[in-house]
């Protein structure tokens, strides 16, 4: 039914029917506010991550024996957010429905909000573990309800009070966190309690969103809006190993910005996290 791409995430080479797992890029950047280029991650993150082994030291287990289908790139318009959206909800619900997980390389952001529509259709009482250096929690950004800065928000709109966690939040407006206060289940600065939230969230469906810029610039600097205070790598894999807990429905990582960082530092980083996200998905199914 559908065709591997050539330049595959590593050992992301199953059969579409055998897959339990998708992989997909979501390239659009279009409502980035100050540095853009994160449509070009899912290229480079492909490109970089076959010079990664695919065994994973943390988890004892090797990528390959995941069955992980990488369905390549989707053509998202650049300039228009709410056909992106339309696209990336599109391709997530008819993912769901052959019964597979999708797992989305952005993008800014906002890409998030088109999986979580497809997933919070599908499944009710979704619950969304958001780890990110920004609350997201805008209602409107320079006069814009879809931006990288609102899609929080929008993903509340969606799953109410109770629905989203958010960790590692260390950068927002004052009433942003206010509306944490009363709305979400926010902890901020760091990941402390993740494992505790995803023993409480056992059973239920989950989607993952993780932003990169919850890693600390000095590990992470390629990404759009870079907030100093963030975590470490180490801290950032013991939380991802929470995963293994969760039923995940979907997940996502966004906000890499390879031409921000010509050491790629930053893209080696995200290859090695998306490995351990999948395996962590694999490890539970």
């Amino acid at each position: 039914m559908w065709n591997r791409i050539s330049d595959a995430f590593m050992a992301c080479d199953a059969e579409y029917r055998d897959a339990r797992v998708v992989l997909f890029g979501a390239p659009f950047d279009g409502t980035a506010s100050f540095r853009p280029g994160a449509r070009f991650a899912p290229r480079a993150i492909r490109g970089d991550s076959h010079g990664l082994e695919t065994w994973s030291p943390y988890w004892e287990r090797d990528l390959a024996s995941c069955a992980v289908f990488d369905g390549g790139d989707l053509e998202l318009p650049f300039g228009n957010p709410q056909a992106a959206l339309a696209l990336i909800e599109g391709y997530v619900s008819s993912r769901l429905r052959d019964g597979k997980t999708p797992f989305m390389l952005g993008g800014e952001h906002l890409v998030t909000l088109g999986a979580v529509r497809a997933c919070a259709k599908v499944y009710p009482g979704l619950r969304v573990l958001h780890l990110d250096a920004h609350a997201d929690l805008r209602d409107e950004y320079l006069g814009e309800k879809l931006s990288h800065a609102t899609v929080m928000r929008r993903v509340w709109e969606l799953v109410g009070d109770g629905g989203l966690f958010q960790f590692g939040i260390r950068s927002g407006e004052a009433r942003e966190f206010a509306f944490a206060g009363d709305h979400t289940v926010l902890h901020p600065f760091d990941l402390g309690g993740i494992a505790d939230i995803a023993e409480a969230l056992a059973g239920h469906p989950v989607y993952v969103s993780l932003d990169l810029d919850v890693l600390d610039p000095s590990v992470c600097p390629g990404t759009g809006t870079p907030e100093p205070g963030g975590v470490s790598f180490r801290d950032l894999q013991e939380a991802l190993a929470a995963m293994h807990m969760l039923r995940v429905v979907g997940c996502d990582v966004t906000e890499l910005s390879p031409p921000c960082d010509p050491s790629g530092i930053s893209v080696a980083a995200a290859c090695k996290i998306v490995r351990e996200m999948l395996i962590a998905i694999c490890e539970k199914q």
